[in-house]
């Protein structure tokens, strides 16, 4: 028996031909609809493909529907089946919000430390990623690529006693190290300073995510055509010449790729994420004037005062302002550069 495969049809009608010969010494042909091997054989790939589905159904569109209490006086007590029973209250718990004597300074304090994380954060994983590919040790490269990516896949709650242990004021290395060579007299109060969150938060949050997001860079440099760097070379190109004619543009795509994500999750914290973690872990009675943000308030209200409808009417408003920047950041960048992410 004999397999061939038939070239020119469409994907879906791909059909393999098995050749025989019967009882009578007559050559016969059969063809048989190879679509169901074909998704046999594939079906690890469909599986991993289905259970992603199946989080983001059962995580991200079926919570949806309980969006409809930031419109409507919902009360716990009354369970799933008051989220339709419930009267609805319109936009008052949005007129609520804006009017609410915190609103000036949780806007504030969420547009700058989500600015400061996008202006600070955003080049690093890109020089990284260039400066780790002109490096021709092999083993020194992956030992610095595998130091960088490890501090992703600790917990912000590690992360912050990293932080606590390293710039306490009372036993802290950060201040332990400036007494000790007489730069200061007294410690600084890094972690109860209002002025201090914001480089505390950024600094924390490029440690642990910088080293991630390289990877994604790093994948973009390895579909530049090697060729092209040993032309360049033969044409005497030198080294920084050939990152800013050919490294740079082959890493374009994935940078606006990057860029747009980053603007629409920019009230989370954009790339390096966390700004509700961070202000929940780092933010203390002393610094509450900068730590305090939309998602902690959110949260704060929600649970703590049982105000679920204008809880959800907060976290509703700043999706909304999410999805526009994406769409806007979008519509930008292939306006601009001819690259976008839809």
């Amino acid at each position: 028996m004999k397999m061939n495969r038939v070239h020119g049809l469409p994907f879906n009608s791909i059909m393999n031909v098995t050749t025989s010969w019967n009882e009578g010494g007559v050559f016969i042909q059969k063809k048989a609809h190879t679509n169901s091997r074909l998704f046999r054989r594939q079906f690890p790939f469909h599986a991993f493909v289905g259970i992603g589905i199946i989080y983001l159904i059962v995580f991200s569109y079926i919570p949806m529907f309980g969006i409809i209490i930031a419109f409507k006086d919902y009360n716990i007590s009354t369970g799933i089946e008051g989220i339709f029973t419930s009267s609805w209250a319109g936009l008052s718990h949005f007129k609520e919000l804006i009017n609410d004597y915190h609103f000036p300074s949780l806007v504030r304090n969420t547009l700058l430390l989500s600015l400061l994380k996008v202006i600070f954060s955003y080049p690093i994983p890109i020089l990284f990623a260039i400066m780790l590919s002109e490096v021709r040790h092999v083993v020194f490269k992956r030992f610095v690529q595998t130091v960088s990516y490890l501090p992703h896949f600790v917990s912000w709650v590690v992360v912050t006693g990293i932080a606590y242990a390293f710039f306490s004021s009372g036993y802290g290395i950060f201040n332990e190290l400036l007494l000790s060579l007489h730069v200061i007299k007294d410690p600084i109060q890094v972690l109860t300073d209002p002025d201090s969150f914001y480089a505390l938060a950024v600094s924390t949050a490029i440690w642990k995510e910088a080293g991630w997001w390289t990877i994604i860079f790093l994948a973009a440099l390895a579909g530049i055509d090697p060729a092209l760097y040993e032309a360049a070379e033969m044409d005497g190109a030198g080294r920084l010449k050939r990152i800013i004619h050919i490294t740079l543009p082959g890493l374009k795509g994935a940078a606006i790729v990057v860029l747009i994500l980053t603007i629409g999750s920019i009230l989370g914290g954009g790339l390096v994420g966390s700004n509700f973690e961070q202000s929940m872990l780092l933010g203390n009675a002393l610094n509450v004037e900068r730590s305090q943000i939309i998602q902690t308030y959110a949260f704060n209200v929600g649970l703590a005062q049982g105000r679920f409808s204008f809880a959800t009417a907060i976290d509703f408003a700043q999706s909304v302002i999410s999805l526009i920047l994406i769409f806007s950041s979008n519509y930008i960048a292939k306006r601009v550069s001819g690259t976008g992410l839809f």
